[in-house]
């Protein structure tokens, strides 16, 4: 119980640089709320940003990580944040595309009750064999399941995730049956990925990457539009033979209720500290692709992305 309470304020202390003066004057603090635990990619882009916030807008920038409910619970708490306190919401699809489309009573309405701040970073997903699948090619592994389908498996990290739509567009896409199976988390996927209980697996290529470089699986393809720079040698899935491209990404969000003009001066201060060159070598350096898109081009990746999901998702019958 004390390691517990111990986790639960380290997450929500300011982060380090905060100015002293700031605290001391008793300035108003800036939060920003991660629906996951400290570590994770989205924890990492609000520290990255947050560092960077402080000095630019001259307060003080707590990170709280808030998990329950796969990110739910802090789309619902920010939701409901008093206008007094500013408070930004970091998310990625998951909680703010997948999970109104499959949860009847979801508790927020990300379009109702969020206005778009800025899009920060990009990532893929990847499609990886084991050692034991004797295939080094896309289309020798499609042809591969489909000679064997009863080993038609494609593991992802957990069901209702994005690598799990993405594994049933690619089986669509590719006139493979393929029976979709779902894990508790990336490390169980990989672990029975290497010990070749499960044949293929799509996973973000981040995570995929240090198995892949270690030559202890082969990624065969990557979802972006081009080659990914950190291992350029893999093809993507349209060089690969499919006319497949999806991407993931992390953006802030804001409560409706937030004045315009305070949006603004938080949009104006994220897209800044995107485009410093020190920034951008910190998500490099996390294998993430960073981006500087202010309100408007936000709101237009929204649109698009959710038009490019919804009809997957809905498709699929997934019910969680």
């Amino acid at each position: 119980m004390q390691r517990r309470h111990f986790t639960a304020a380290l997450a929500a202390l300011p982060l380090a640089g905060a100015t002293g003066a700031a605290r001391a004057q008793g300035a108003e603090t800036l939060r920003l709320v991660v629906p996951y635990a400290p570590g994770g990619s989205t924890d990492r882009v609000a520290r990255i940003v947050g560092e960077r916030l402080q000095s630019a807008l001259g307060m003080a920038v707590v990170v709280e990580n808030r998990t329950g409910a796969g990110g739910r619970l802090a789309a619902q708490q920010v939701r409901a944040a008093p206008a007094s306190q500013p408070t930004l919401l970091v998310a990625n699809p998951a909680v703010m595309v997948v999970a109104p489309l499959v949860f009847k009573d979801n508790g927020y309405d990300p379009e109702r009750d969020y206005q778009p701040v800025a899009h920060v970073n990009d990532y893929e997903f990847g499609l990886a064999v084991g050692a034991a699948v004797p295939v080094r090619e896309l289309n020798h592994l499609l042809a591969w399941l489909r000679a064997n389908p009863e080993k038609a498996n494609f593991g992802v990290p957990a069901t209702g995730s994005l690598p799990h739509f993405f594994a049933l567009m690619t089986g669509q896409k590719a006139g493979v049956p393929a029976q979709v199976v779902g894990y508790r988390g990336s490390a169980p996927l990989i672990s029975d990925l290497l010990g070749g209980q499960v044949p293929a697996a799509f996973d973000t290529f981040e995570t995929l990457l240090p198995q892949h470089e270690a030559g202890k699986l082969r990624v065969l393809a990557t979802s972006g539009a081009k080659r990914s720079p950190w291992s350029p040698q893999v093809p993507t899935f349209r060089e690969a033979g499919l006319d497949l491209v999806a991407t993931g990404w992390n953006a802030f969000f804001a409560p409706a209720g937030m004045p315009k003009a305070q949006v603004d001066k938080y949009a104006d201060a994220i897209v800044t500290a995107m485009k410093d060159p020190a920034v951008q070598r910190r998500f490099a350096d996390a294998r993430m692709t960073p981006v500087a898109n202010g309100r408007a081009a936000t709101e237009a990746m929204l649109r698009a992305y959710r038009a490019q999901w919804a009809p997957v998702v809905r498709n699929s019958g997934y019910q969680p």
